[in-house]
């Protein structure tokens, strides 16, 4: 059951323009990962306003909105961080209620997020790094199947991870995720200070993770990138969903992208 919601938080919701038919509500259809009327605080500033959506097993959701808009807030509360924190809504994946969860039960469960700072641990080599992610079960992918994945970390698997380029290090990220048996890869600004040609990298390897049934959900500010790569969108207002569609009905609304995403 959802904690109890703080009784007038409904009240500071800010009234915004319904581009769709699917805003502000989660689809109706079964999905793999649930999120119902989130609510999310770091201490008393309000945060996470009602944020709700529904992503099916194998789909890529981009996640967008204008700096301060509730991205990260909402990935983090997904994940179940302790901060912000959750003070109503539910969150299910594969029929299991993560809101009941810590962040590490959570992630026995299946949810791996990749957060914006990578969080690469010092003094440990790139294979250290995946290793230590594989001491606890449950265990994912075996250290040949990422070094396939990225080749670039086998050549480099004795090296310090810290002393990676920034591209790299995300790749690092992304696999010391997948080391872990996840069900739903979160990403938050995985494309951030990368030159376009590793980027071109990161979305080939994010289609692959796609392939193997992998549900994706991105955060990134480059939206249009985002929206190239994802089947589906959800945009943020100051904490509150105002678009659940396509991500090909935010390419080609202008009107939507210019308001909510100044592009």
């Amino acid at each position: 059951m959802p904690n109890k919601l703080i009784s007038d938080s409904a009240t500071l919701q800010p009234e915004r323009r319904d581009f769709s038919a699917h805003a502000n509500r989660a689809e109706t259809a079964p999905a793999f990962l649930s999120v119902w009327d989130l609510h999310a605080y770091y201490g008393e500033s309000y945060i996470v306003q009602g944020v709700g959506f529904n992503v099916h097993e194998g789909e890529i959701l981009a996640l967008l909105g204008r700096n301060g808009a509730g991205k990260t807030s909402t990935l983090r509360a997904i994940a179940r961080l302790d901060n912000p924190r959750l003070t109503h809504g539910e969150v299910w994946l594969d029929h299991q209620p993560l809101h009941q969860m810590t962040s590490y039960q959570a992630s026995g469960a299946g949810m791996g997020l990749v957060p914006e700072d990578r969080r690469i641990i010092p003094g440990l080599t790139v294979e250290e790094n995946l290793q230590l992610a594989q001491i606890a079960p449950p265990v994912g992918w075996s250290l040949e199947r990422l070094y396939s994945l990225f080749p670039r970390l086998g050549e480099r698997r004795r090296q310090e991870g810290v002393t990676l380029s920034g591209g790299e290090q995300q790749m690092l990220a992304i696999a010391r995720a997948l080391a872990r048996d996840i069900k739903v890869l979160l990403l938050d600004e995985p494309y951030e200070g990368l030159a376009p040609v590793i980027v071109d990298e990161i979305e080939k390897t994010l289609n692959i993770i796609k392939e193997q049934g992998i549900t994706t959900v991105i955060v990134e500010q480059n939206a249009v990138r985002a929206l190239k790569l994802a089947d589906r969108a959800v945009i943020l207002d100051t904490g509150a969903v105002v678009f659940d569609g396509t991500a090909k009905e935010v390419l080609e609304n202008a009107e939507l992208r210019a308001e909510y995403l100044a592009i």
